[in-house]
């Protein structure tokens, strides 16, 4: 059965887009068949990829509006096992066109329910805000990844997003679940990093994953090659930390 999971934080620049690259590929490793759906008009996911978004005559935006049928926006990628719903600034339409639609809440979900039977997991990769693209995340998923940067301030915020959830779970999607908390940018040389950790774990206990991704600057630059860190430099600690995400995400 196919695992839908948002992976969020209102915050830009924590991680989501490089967690939501990595860790399909290091799932896809694993021999698990994985979408990754690109929810936000930056697009950065969909660049990090390989895909040149301004040469794509169908992307996320189209599936939801329903000009394009979802197996038109769903791209290979040089992974097997991995797929990507491309997306880009024309996403952007997508929140203003919606204001006075219909069960506007429910248009990825619906998008998304003809591959459910394709996917062992398909991952979200959402804006960094808790707009109307988001909300569609959250209503189609069956969890959220929350990503978590090992910095001051990193825990504020994060009640809000919880709130989010708690108000999504009992108007919209009353499944949805927490899947649990990944601390990013982690660089355990620092009394900082050490104390974002301990307060995530006191406040948050077992949700807070085992893994902890560090800084790394192969992570930082197998974007601008287009390619997951994985096939830029597997040994490297980035890859090997979300191959250790990956499997600890397995057994959850």
């Amino acid at each position: 059965m196919t695992q839908i999971i948002s992976i969020a934080n209102q915050k830009g620049g924590v991680g989501k887009t490089t967690t939501a690259v990595n860790a399909c590929a290091a799932l896809a490793q694993l021999k698990k068949k994985v979408l990754l759906v690109d929810c936000d008009p930056q697009a950065n996911a969909t660049t990090g990829m390989g895909i040149d978004k301004q040469d794509l005559e169908n992307s996320l935006y189209q599936g939801l509006i329903k000009e394009a049928d979802v197996n038109e926006i769903v791209f290979p990628t040089m992974m097997p096992n991995f797929d990507i719903m491309p997306a880009n600034v024309d996403l952007i339409g997508f929140e203003v066109e919606m204001v006075t639609a219909q069960d506007r809440e429910k248009k990825l979900k619906e998008l998304l329910s003809g591959l459910t039977q394709t996917y062992d997991y398909i991952l979200i990769d959402c804006p960094p805000a808790l707009s109307l693209l988001t909300l569609n995340a959250f209503t189609a998923s069956d969890s959220i990844l929350i990503t978590l940067q090992s910095e001051f301030y990193a825990l504020e915020g994060l009640g809000q997003l919880l709130d989010t959830v708690k108000r999504i779970k009992s108007s919209f999607n009353p499944g949805l679940k927490i899947k649990g908390i990944l601390l990013t940018m982690y660089d355990k040389r620092t009394n900082l990093a050490q104390n974002v950790m301990d307060d995530a774990k006191k406040y948050f206990k077992d949700m807070v994953f085992t893994t902890k991704i560090p800084r790394n600057v192969k992570l930082g630059e197998a974007p601008s090659y287009g390619i997951p860190v994985l096939l830029y430099d597997r040994y490297s600690p980035g890859s090997l930390s979300y191959m250790g995400f990956a499997r600890e995400l397995l057994k959850r």
